[in-house]
């Protein structure tokens, strides 16, 4: 079943029609189009150069500082009074800062950074939880042309190190500590751990005091942050930066190997944050209150936390904690007491209210939520219909979006407005974008499964695998290098309307006796019986059929039947949604999913349960206990 668009919506929507028109009639004009949004110092002389592909060069010679376009003039427009960020923390306090108020403490930090002797180039770990001072920081490297390379707060000492070194990065800035669940956990001395025995190129540790816990002190290296930036001047003059300058390195944790330092630069970048964030979203500037419950240490916070709503002048909600502290109605509260009308998070988070029950979001009332987006990995149809109905009222459209860390902004999703949206589906590339699904050997796909590969170069691409371009052409061109494609590495099918859906990566992607069979769409099918609340399915080698299907699942309170009666009834289903070829050979019950912090399921992990072996690195997840509670299940 597909939704189409409410007239009502419709008539008001950003985004029209004309858009998709637009983009097809002239692609580069419409890049350009979009480009003007912004403030540039100086034009550019050519949109795109692909001569020395597959690096771009995007707006070519033109000009123009990514803070000034977030802060400044917004601040110089009048909207000096406008709240920028409703800061949200975890034990219960709050605070407001209006664009002139983030004008002068990213003017402060800009300030006090120069006097530390740091120049346009040089590179800058952020290693924070989610505080203003985090997004100021992010900000003020901007501001000064210095890369940032934020580093989630969750990952260890060793995590922190490999990429302070990969990058070079000169400072690190840290807290004292983060509040989770209610407890201040240390941070700073897992910086100190980091830079601690062979020589670091890291000159200094700036710390903001957030716990009031005791901290390790390292003279003539650490340094207070209300000691130094609260005292720097809160005037301080923007520079323009060339559009391909770098803005940040952020580095994506594979499974095995060493992080791969994504580059994204200037122009290109905030050209298609802040055309995606408008458009797909459909937000309104001083109308609306806007919330993505992501953390700045993903590339989600990068592009729809810091970069593409502070461009467009949005006043959003950030929160430092998490969403069952101190109980499973935190974040409804939140929606309720800011008046939320964009919500953007996660499947995992929906699936986990759909477990919690939808009582939790009944107490509150949400109404004045208008959106709702997805993002992450591809949401279940049964969780995108719960999503909908329940927190959505049955009224508000769902965007589903698919990107990447490399990609730098959204590349497919439904228009709100514009495009008809089916459960599940991320339904078709945006304007601009161009995307196809092709076969193992390149063949263009009309309908079925196959690879997502992406054959058109776009504004906010990665620019290269930092210090190895040669790892950037094998992992992301070689694949399909004769035809010049993108390979993003997941699998989508076009259904018999042409609407694509994405099914995950492809090692996510079973081959059972021949057949493609995505995670996703049995995990979906698990879903869709009213017992199971979460579910996550990998594939374990089996010597008839080169893969089998096993799955783990989490069933709902409400669940009456737990027994072999159950996981009969479930393989059924799974067979009966999908084909006999996807039955699962084994379903576990167990009472928990073994999730990193950025509430991902690891299957990589469930993997090695499934085929008997010692399992892998535990240490990026929320609980390494959890799988104790999965051998006794």
């Amino acid at each position: 079943m597909a939704f189409e668009p409410d007239a009502e919506f419709a008539a008001a929507a950003n985004a029209g029609v004309a858009l998709y028109d637009s983009a097809t009639a002239d692609r580069l004009e419409f890049w350009a189009e979009q480009a003007r949004r912004l403030h540039w110092e100086q034009p550019w002389s050519q949109v795109l150069d692909w001569s020395d592909a597959p690096v771009a060069k995007w707006f070519v010679d033109g000009k123009l500082n990514v803070a000034y376009n977030c802060v400044d003039r917004h601040v110089l427009d009048g909207y000096g009074d406008q709240v920028a960020i409703h800061w949200e923390g975890e034990p219960g306090d709050s605070r407001d800062l209006t664009y002139s108020e983030l004008l002068a403490e990213v003017s402060r930090a800009a300030n006090y950074f120069t006097e530390l002797g740091l120049r346009a180039g040089d590179r800058v770990a952020i290693y924070m939880p989610m505080v203003p001072e985090a997004i100021i920081s992010m900000l003020a490297c901007a501001r000064l042309g210095l890369t940032h390379s934020v580093v989630f707060a969750g990952f260890s000492p060793t995590a922190l190190r490999q990429r302070c070194d990969d990058a070079g990065a000169r400072l690190v800035i840290t807290t004292d500590g983060q509040w989770r669940r209610g407890t201040a956990a240390p941070l700073k001395a897992a910086v100190d751990e980091a830079l601690g025995g062979t020589p670091s190129s890291v000159e200094h540790v700036l710390v903001v005091r957030r716990t009031g816990i005791d901290v390790p002190w390292t003279e003539g290296r650490d340094l207070w942050w209300h000691d130094t930036v609260t005292d720097a001047s809160p005037d301080h003059q923007a520079q323009a930066f060339d559009a391909e300058h770098p803005l940040f390195i952020l580095y994506t944790s594979g499974t095995t190997g060493k992080p791969k330092g994504i580059l994204h630069t200037t122009g290109g970048y905030l050209t298609q944050a802040s055309y995606t964030h408008h458009n797909v979203f459909d937000h309104k500037a001083g109308q609306d209150v806007y919330w993505c419950t992501a953390d700045i240490g993903w590339v989600t916070g990068h592009s729809y936390i810091v970069y593409g709503p502070l461009s467009n002048r949005t006043t959003q909600v950030v929160y430092e904690g998490t969403p069952n502290s101190p109980d499973e109605h935190r974040h409804f509260q939140i929606i309720e007491k800011y008046g939320v009308t964009i919500y953007y998070t996660a499947p995992t988070l929906v699936r986990t209210f759909m477990k919690w029950g939808k009582e939790i979001p009944a107490a509150h009332d949400l109404s004045s939520l208008r959106l709702l987006g997805s993002v992450g990995e591809p949401i279940n149809p049964e969780a995108w219909r719960w999503y909908r109905e329940v927190i959505g009222g049955n009224r508000t459209p769902i965007v589903d979006t698919w990107w990447q860390t490399e990609t730098g902004a959204i590349m497919i999703s439904p228009l709100p407005g514009v495009t008809a949206t089916k459960p599940g589906a991320a339904m078709a590339a945006l304007p601009g974008i161009s995307a196809k699904v092709v076969d193992d050997d390149g063949a263009v796909l009309d309908n079925g499964s196959g690879l997502l590969v992406l054959d058109e170069p776009w504004p906010s691409m990665l620019r290269g695998i930092w210090g190895d371009m040669d790892r950037f052409r094998e992992t992301y061109w070689d694949r399909f290098a004769s035809q010049g494609w993108y390979f993003a590495g997941d699998g989508a099918k076009l259904d018999e309307d042409g609407d694509l859906w994405v099914l995950g990566r492809v090692d996510d992607v079973m081959n059972v006796s021949g057949h493609r069979i995505s995670t996703a769409e049995v995990e979906s099918a698990l879903v869709g019986h009213s017992g199971v609340a979460e579910a996550a399915v990998v594939g374990a080698t089996d010597a008839t059929t080169g893969q089998a299907i096993v799955a783990f699942v989490i069933l709902t309170a409400e669940a009456t039947n737990t027994g072999e009666q159950l996981v009969a009834e479930l393989k059924a289903e799974v067979s009966r949604a999908i084909s006999p070829i996807a039955r699962p050979r084994e379903i576990h019950v167990v009472p928990e999913l073994p999730k990193t912090r950025s509430g991902k399921i690891m299957r990589r992990l469930l993997r090695d349960v499934a085929e008997g072996r010692e399992l892998g690195d535990t240490s990026t997840l929320v609980d390494p206990k959890v799988f104790e509670a999965i051998a006794k299940s």
